[in-house]
């Protein structure tokens, strides 16, 4: 369990890094390293998330003087995104970094963990309840009995969410013949008055030019306007309110547990690094994005306002409620989130 003062984190953090920078100057490193592992993503090879993972990863060797080496595979290199967790535990793969809610039908508890549909701000308190919120924990003890570890959290920052008709309150999802996958989120704007339609990512695009759907919950700001989404839906929500889903950094737990300790703080370190690394840089694409989106008279970009966050939280409180009941697992994640938010005052 990682030390949970905040202070002497984040500045081993620091401290880390500043090594990493030092050493790069340094004499070049063994030439065989004594850790070969080979991670699975689950984004495409194209993907600017890739790019950073790489990067954790050229870092990681960096800290390690040359003891550890990560090879980061994108989606489906290996198995399909489903099944990293199964493989990690039997060895196919080394890790993996996730969304836990692919995993959602062995347990209910890691599509909580993985996305709790609009718990979540942004990402700061995401990875604030799970460094230091007891998060962390409760992924472990769920994931352990899979022959997994988790070494941190990343989060990719809230999802934009595009419409063709302005979303300024709650009450205007009223109606609103939007796509959502099934599950909690398809419960969620049910509830709040919305008329979810589960298309597969594929179609959005196509559904949005044609009508046949009004908005979407689909991706980042910067990729939904990338893909030409705000043409059609030209009423974006940004900052997002519903989505933010969670990359979980994870191990398989008989090779964590053999490593000495000083690479075990060396790799939550890092991963701490790469989560802040992760959320900056996609805000900084979003920013850039949504400059070019406000110089365009046809769009315009609405910030829900935090009452109305708020209030679309407790609808979204009343299907946790829901999903708490499935088993001991979900319970502990729902207490733990209500109680973190609670603190807070963000309920």
């Amino acid at each position: 369990m990682k030390n949970p003062d905040a202070t002497s984190r984040i500045s081993a953090t620091v401290a880390a890094v500043g090594l990493a920078a030092g050493a790069l100057a340094a004499a070049p490193a063994a030439d065989a390293a004594t850790y070969e592992w080979t991670f699975q993503t689950t984004e495409s090879a194209g993907s600017p998330l890739v790019k950073m993972q790489k990067d954790w990863a050229e870092r990681v060797n960096v800290m390690s003087d040359g003891e550890i080496e990560i090879e980061i595979l994108p989606v489906g290199a290996v198995v399909p995104n489903t099944q990293t967790l199964n493989a990690i535990g039997s060895g196919v793969l080394d890790g993996h970094i996730t969304d836990p809610s692919y995993f959602s039908g062995q347990n209910p508890a890691f599509g909580m963990l993985g996305n709790l549909v609009g718990a979540w701000s942004d990402p700061m308190q995401f990875l604030e309840y799970m460094n230091y919120g007891g998060g962390e924990a409760l992924y472990n003890e769920l994931v352990e009995p899979y022959g997994v570890h988790l070494i941190g959290a990343t989060a990719a920052g809230l999802e934009s969410f595009v419409s063709s008709r302005p979303i300024r309150s709650v009450e205007d999802l009223e109606g609103l013949k939007m796509r959502a996958p099934q599950g909690m989120v398809n419960n969620v704007f049910s509830n709040a008055g919305a008329t979810p339609v589960n298309l597969p990512t594929s179609e959005v695009y196509t559904a949005l030019e044609k009508g046949v759907i009004d908005a979407a919950d689909y991706n980042t700001f910067a990729n939904n306007q990338q893909l030409g989404l705000h043409q059609f839906a030209p009423y974006p929500v940004y900052p997002g309110f519903h989505s933010l889903p969670m990359g979980a950094v994870s191990l398989n737990k008989d090779i964590w547990d053999e490593l000495p300790e000083h690479l075990k703080v060396l790799l939550e370190t890092s991963v701490d690094h790469m989560a802040y690394d992760i959320a900056f840089r996609l805000q900084q694409l979003d920013m850039e994005a949504v400059d070019k989106a406000r110089n365009n008279g046809d769009i315009e970009i609405i910030d829900l306002p935090a009452e109305e966050r708020a209030k679309f939280r407790r609808i979204a409180r009343k299907e946790w409620a829901v999903w708490a009941e499935k088993n001991d697992m979900t319970r502990k994640v729902y207490d733990s989130v209500v109680a973190f938010l609670e603190k807070r005052d963000l309920m």
